[in-house]
């Protein structure tokens, strides 16, 4: 009944945004409402722009290979219960780590459709 919003941030000194604003924008294409906060933002940034903004969903991009330290960075400062997507280079066995540490899905190179995601955003959204 409301329109989602959708965080999209970039923690991290990873400047290589071109997924993360691949999913903005067919977030933004599917209706939805989305905040971008950018490039080089640290994870507490990120909360406080997902506080502010009422976001249903947060999604992350991490292509710099630190996405474990930064995640339990970002997963040890969450307060709320609102589901967290990653995407980004990441191995098989350190997404099964980001899942059992709190992270509802993680996409990777090989997970290139777009409307699968989306789908998966309002799923999230909506539980």
């Amino acid at each position: 009944g409301k329109q989602l919003t959708f965080l999209m941030g970039k923690p991290g000194l990873d400047g290589h945004s071109n997924g993360a604003e691949q999913i903005a924008v067919r977030a933004r294409d599917c209706g939805m409402r989305v905040i971008y906060e950018g490039i080089r933002m640290t994870p507490q940034a990120i909360l406080d722009a997902a506080e502010t903004e009422k976001a249903d969903v947060i999604g992350l991009s991490i292509l710099s290979g630190s996405h474990l330290p930064l995640l339990n960075e970002f997963l040890s400062l969450k307060k709320s219960e609102t589901p967290t997507i990653v995407g980004g280079i990441i191995p098989d066995s350190d997404a099964q780590t980001l899942t059992e540490q709190g992270v509802q899905r993680v996409y990777t190179p090989k997970d290139f459709d777009l409307n699968k995601i989306m789908a998966d955003i309002i799923a999230l959204a909506q539980a």
